[in-house]
């Protein structure tokens, strides 16, 4: 079974970087998938007027958490086994280091996100693991389709 890691930043992209991931599924991959959210580090502002460091660790979990939820709720519904994770720091190290931790065998992605993985960085992000992982790669770019909500018997847009 092959283990794919999905940088999930909250973006439409994302969403239909889950979406091919889980079309090879339907058409017989047997994978299982890594979601990741990447945060990005506490802002010296953030730093100086939080409260606390457990109360930036949590706001960044929970909105890591909250931009996971899209591709969980896609996944579940297909029954393929996944794990999802919420890391801070910078996008590129640290999906390198998710892919090496969870012996990830592709990365499949999508071409523009947000956030830590905003479109400004996302082409040095993608240029930075096809140059730093010697795994597979596919990057998925965001198309606009009225498919009446299923792909492939995979939920769509009216999910």
């Amino acid at each position: 079974m092959i283990r794919i890691l999905l940088p999930i930043d909250g973006s439409p992209a994302a969403i239909d970087a889950v979406r091919h991931a889980l079309s090879l599924v339907a058409a017989g991959l047997h994978a299982n998938f890594v979601l990741i959210n990447v945060q990005e580090p506490a802002s010296l502002y953030e730093l100086m007027t939080a409260p606390d460091a457990p109360t930036l660790e949590r706001v960044a979990e929970g909105a890591g958490r909250h931009a996971l939820e899209p591709a969980e709720a896609l996944i579940k519904v297909t029954g393929t086994p996944y794990v999802s994770e919420v890391v801070t720091g910078d996008p590129a190290q640290a999906l390198v280091e998710a892919a090496e931790r969870h012996h990830c065998e592709a990365v499949v992605m999508g071409a523009r996100g947000v956030g830590a993985l905003r479109s400004a960085v996302m082409g040095s992000v993608s240029q930075s693991l096809l140059h730093r992982l010697s795994l597979p790669v596919t990057i998925v770019r965001h198309t606009v389709a009225d498919t009446g909500g299923l792909i492939d018997g995979i939920p769509g847009e009216d999910l």
